[in-house]
């Protein structure tokens, strides 16, 4: 028996909309416990007007002004990373329901809404931490969120030739890449952008960080892998003068010669799972990774 009433946070992508059903199911099964629901204005009104759902009574915020025991992610991968930056440091984990392509990140169907439901309302999960990059500058004020559960990635305009990223681990020069970009990711990111340009797969727990060059002008170059404690400095010269930041998709411009630092930032997202789930199995289920066609 629960001892306090639940807080759930919801949120969810404003772009699909056949998730009415599951999120009725949703509130269905919540109520079974009393929980109670914080809901981000931009959702609760998609799902008001757009989905006609039959929201409860509920709080709405604005932003990332919002406290709750636990959020509920509905959504794909890019909705999942979307949570985790509205999540930051508050330490507040996250349970994704997939609904996008390939949903990674996220432990339960939406055959399973009710099971998601009954988990985080008896207790009944578990939680994996997962690293977090943080990205500064000294001498140039960066904008947006700068903290990245998937990867940084440096990259260059979509129309310019390729740039030189100068890299440097704890102040002693590595390389310098000549490339279209240059994709640092923590082992969750192992499985996003950086394994679609040959980087590697990296378990969770393994306290590294990963440098995976995108379509590098020598045939040399390869990922490398790094202990998590390491400090990663870039430096990057550009024909146009100018490339793109990545983090986790949140693209903007700056100016190049500009020293970027990434590191470990000094906090951790809390991912829920199923109880047992493993992360072989999730690559074996979701990224088909070692099947063989030839077997029946």
């Amino acid at each position: 028996m629960w001892q306090k009433q639940l807080k759930i946070a919801l949120v969810g992508s404003i772009y699909q909309g056949q998730m009415a059903d599951v999120v009725q199911r949703l509130f269905d099964a919540a109520s079974i416990y009393n929980a109670k629901f914080v809901i981000p204005d931009t959702f609760y009104n998609f799902l008001r007007d757009s989905l006609c759902v039959n929201i409860p009574q509920c709080e709405i915020f604005s932003g990332n002004d919002f406290e709750a025991d636990v959020i509920v992610c509905i959504g794909g991968d890019g909705t999942f990373l979307s949570a985790a930056s509205r999540v930051g440091n508050k330490q507040i984990p996250i349970l994704g329901i997939n609904t996008g392509r390939l949903g990674f990140l996220a432990s339960f169907s939406p055959d399973d809404v009710e099971d998601a439901v009954a988990c985080i309302c008896n207790g009944s999960y578990s939680v994996e931490e997962r690293s977090v990059l943080s990205l500064s500058c000294d001498d140039f004020e960066l904008g947006g969120y700068p903290y990245a559960l998937n990867e940084i990635a440096i990259l260059k305009h979509d129309i310019a030739s390729m740039i030189s990223i100068h890299t440097c681990i704890d102040g002693e020069y590595l390389t310098t890449y000549q490339a279209d970009g240059l994709i640092v990711g923590t082992p969750t990111g192992s499985t996003a952008y950086s394994l679609s340009v040959g980087g590697p797969i990296i378990v969770p727990q393994s306290d590294t960080v990963s440098l995976t060059p995108v379509a590098p002008h020598s045939l040399n170059m390869r990922p490398i892998v790094l202990c998590d404690t390491a400090e990663i400095e870039l430096c990057v010269e550009s024909r146009s003068h100018n490339f793109l930041i990545s983090v986790d998709g949140r693209s903007k411009s700056y100016p190049e010669n500009i020293h970027l630092r990434i590191r470990k930032a000094d906090y951790a997202v809390k991912v829920i799972t199923r109880p047992k789930e493993s992360f072989f199995s999730t690559l074996r289920e979701k990224m088909m990774w070692g099947a063989d066609n030839r077997q029946k």
